[in-house]
């Protein structure tokens, strides 16, 4: 491969993965904000849905993007200076360990809740607290990966040398 194409590939790669992780996060908020707390049964269902976006499109996209975006930093010299590259990096991190935690408190929520369903005694205040949690969860991931866009294409000069 010559070494023009593998920046460009990588950088293909990169957008591919923040298409996917941001259209998820929508995908995951959307359900969140139109799911009926009651029956619970029915959010029970939703929550796995949910889990099922996350772990099928959501991770693996936010894996493609934090790998994509490393090597690109590895690859060009240029991004090693770059303030805003760093700040993505470690914007990008927290996306990943935020999603990982977020992903984990949702399988095990829907099991909790399909057990309450179940035995036919939810209790309504947890019930809200876990939806409210859960959306503002959503848009922190939504955005902090938005920043990682606009820092993407906007570039500031954030350099630490002049």
């Amino acid at each position: 491969m010559r070494r023009a194409t593998l920046p460009k590939c990588l950088k293909v790669l990169h957008t591919l993965g923040a298409v996917g992780t941001l259209g998820s996060l929508a995908a995951c908020l959307v359900l969140v904000v139109t799911t009926p707390a009651e029956p619970v049964v029915a959010y029970a269902a939703t929550r796995v849905g949910i889990a099922s976006i996350s772990r099928i499109v959501l991770v693996p996209s936010l894996a493609v993007v934090l790998f994509s975006g490393l090597l690109a930093l590895a690859a060009n010299r240029g991004y090693i200076d770059a303030g805003w590259a760093g700040i993505k990096a470690l914007l990008g991190l927290a996306m990943f360990e935020g999603t990982l935690v977020s992903v984990a408190g949702s399988a095990r929520r829907a099991a909790e809740l399909a057990t309450l369903a179940a035995s036919g005694s939810p209790d309504p205040v947890a019930l809200a607290e876990a939806i409210r949690t859960e959306r503002g969860g959503l848009w922190l991931m939504i955005a902090l990966s938005m920043a990682n866009i606009v820092l993407g294409i906007w570039r500031p000069r954030l350099s630490a040398r002049r």
